[in-house]
């Protein structure tokens, strides 16, 4: 399986995986410094949920990264969002790299 080379990984987010709702709110995990290419661009995706929402950006980062969706994220300009939907490409024996692209509100 190829991989995108480090060298191309250009930003830095931080993630707080959501681990559920509790009797104050929202419970997110330890926050994780996640190296990636972002990309601010707004489009139309469809969440795990089957809704159509808005993505305000997403982000390139290894095959191995999955945060869950409703994890909070927080942008190289401090701004926080939420992860909407997790995509896997994988380019399995092709000359493709593999990775995680994760879609924010």
């Amino acid at each position: 399986m190829d991989v995108i080379p480090a060298a191309l990984w250009q930003h830095e987010v931080t993630v707080e995986p959501f681990e559920g709702s509790g009797a104050y709110g929202d419970v997110y995990g330890a926050p994780a410094v996640v190296a990636c290419l972002l990309a601010e661009e707004t489009r139309l995706v469809r969440a795990a949920d089957g809704t159509d929402t808005v993505s305000s950006a997403s982000y390139l980062a290894e095959p191995d990264h999955r945060p869950p969706p409703g994890s909070k994220v927080t942008l190289p300009d401090g701004r926080t969002t939420k992860v909407i939907r997790v995509d896997r490409p994988d380019g399995g024996s092709l000359p493709v790299p593999s990775n995680t692209q994760v879609f924010l509100e």
